[in-house]
């Protein structure tokens, strides 16, 4: 048992048989009444986030998170297929449960978040950003550089992404897998 003293982002916590990570909290003590911590919280399987207010000192059940990398391996109809990096063990995750799944391709590690009394997946994380190929955009206009005008382009993966003008067919971009937004060019395609 934990106390809303131990409260840090990333925790996970077991509120009515639901897990729940912590995505930010604060401690606030007014001039009149007892401390309280309002809290974020993220559930694990629905992904919805839930606003809860907690008198201060109240004991929490904190749950044990292991974070392990696994390697995606394909999609089939029970799932995305992952391998335990180590050990070698194949588990099957729905979509819902990995963030940034449309940028996911063959051989990516992944952490997943693995629940450790039950041996559990919970969720599974990508990259901050990964590398992936443009498969089709419109041409762009030579020197066209100086606006930061975005275009729809197609990645390797099937997802459709924002990227500038000067961006062609071939070019491999950074993408960012929590909104997927732009960052920058990697490699120019070869002419």
């Amino acid at each position: 048992m934990a106390t809303t003293a131990d409260f840090k982002n990333g925790m996970c916590l077991d509120i009515d048989g639901n897990y729940f990570f912590i995505v930010e909290f604060l401690h606030v003590k007014p001039g009149k009444g007892p401390a309280f911590v309002r809290t974020k919280l993220r559930n694990v399987k629905t992904g919805r986030i839930l606003d809860k207010t907690w008198n201060s000192g109240v004991k929490v059940e904190e749950v044990r998170i292991e974070r392990r990398p696994y390697q995606y391996l394909y999609k089939d109809d029970m799932g995305y297929n992952f391998m335990h990096t180590e050990t070698f063990e194949q588990v099957s995750l729905p979509g819902e449960s990995i963030e940034g799944v449309q940028f996911l391709k063959e051989g990516d590690i992944c952490e997943a978040m693995v629940h450790a009394a039950s041996e559990t997946i919970l969720t599974c994380e990508m990259p901050t950003s990964v590398v992936l190929e443009i498969t089709y955009t419109e041409p762009g206009i030579k020197g066209d550089t100086a606006t930061n005008t975005l275009k729809p382009a197609t990645v390797e993966t099937g997802a459709e992404v924002r990227v500038p003008l000067f961006c062609e067919v071939g070019d491999k971009v950074r993408i960012d897998t929590r909104n997927g937004s732009y960052v920058e060019r990697v490699e120019r395609a070869k002419s």
